[in-house]
């Protein structure tokens, strides 16, 4: 009865372990819906997710706050 043990690649998501997708959706501040929408699109892969978690974080402020970060 030898099984096979599980393989974890760090860089990509096990979407069938609940602890590793809620880990992650809390580590980023995202809802069910917006992780589950990220995951759609960008997949599995964890450097993928964070860069589209980002990207759309930073779309989703308004213009006053864009203009305060800039730099003078």
């Amino acid at each position: 009865m030898n099984r096979r043990k599980p393989t974890y690649f760090r860089n990509s998501l096990d979407l069938r372990d609940k602890v590793q997708v809620k880990v992650l959706r809390k580590r980023l501040k995202l809802s069910d819906e917006e992780f589950a929408e990220i995951v759609r699109k960008s997949g599995n892969s964890i450097p993928a997710i964070i860069k589209e978690a980002t990207a759309s974080s930073t779309a989703e402020l308004p213009t006053e706050a864009a203009t305060l970060i800039v730099p003078a």
